[in-house]
């Protein structure tokens, strides 16, 4: 199972102590929540995958958030294609369907551009041992539909992303 911590807002509202064994993560404030994000892969063939995800937000102490979804992975394509359900606070159920395709800029697929259903363009560049066992992944995007470019860097388990309209999170996999 893939689990992370997300967070976006005040920086002082998020408290890391690594004085502890082990560290622990403390959230405090009131304009922004901590979210517990989990997701579970479960492989039903080679190319196809049954995908659960699930938010907590700490602010209201309930979660907003469910997903069920089943992805394939035609390799060569270099696509993914999703269909399932999706349950949010605010929409309720509702049915979904995804689908994402790659296009490689170099050969060895570092380099890729990736034009998004959900309207959006991203350039992603991929670094595998930018120094020992650190993997590194550059994005730079355009929501299209509102006109806002955002940047992505992912280290290994950390994740910090921003737009311009100065909203930002950082997520850790634990």
């Amino acid at each position: 199972m893939e689990t992370s911590l997300r967070y976006g807002g005040d920086s002082t509202a998020l408290r890391v102590n690594t004085n502890k064994k082990p560290p622990t993560v403390r959230y405090a404030g009131d304009a922004s929540a901590l979210k517990i994000h989990a997701k579970q892969k479960f492989r039903i063939d080679s190319n196809t995958r049954l995908q659960l995800n699930g938010e907590l937000d700490t602010r209201i102490g309930a979660p907003t958030f469910f997903s069920a979804l089943l992805r394939y992975f035609p390799p060569e394509l270099s696509a993914t294609v999703g269909v399932g359900l999706q349950y949010d606070r605010r929409e309720k159920l509702h049915y979904t369907m995804r689908g994402k395709k790659s296009f490689s800029l170099t050969p060895d697929r570092f380099a890729s551009f990736v034009p998004r259903p959900s309207g959006a363009a991203e350039l992603v560049w991929n670094i595998l041992d930018f120094q020992k066992d650190q993997d590194i992944r550059l994005k730079v995007g355009y929501e299209i539909v509102d006109k806002i470019p955002y940047v992505q860097v992912r280290e290994n388990n950390w994740t910090f992303t921003a737009d311009a309209n100065g909203r930002w999170n950082v997520r850790y996999n634990l």
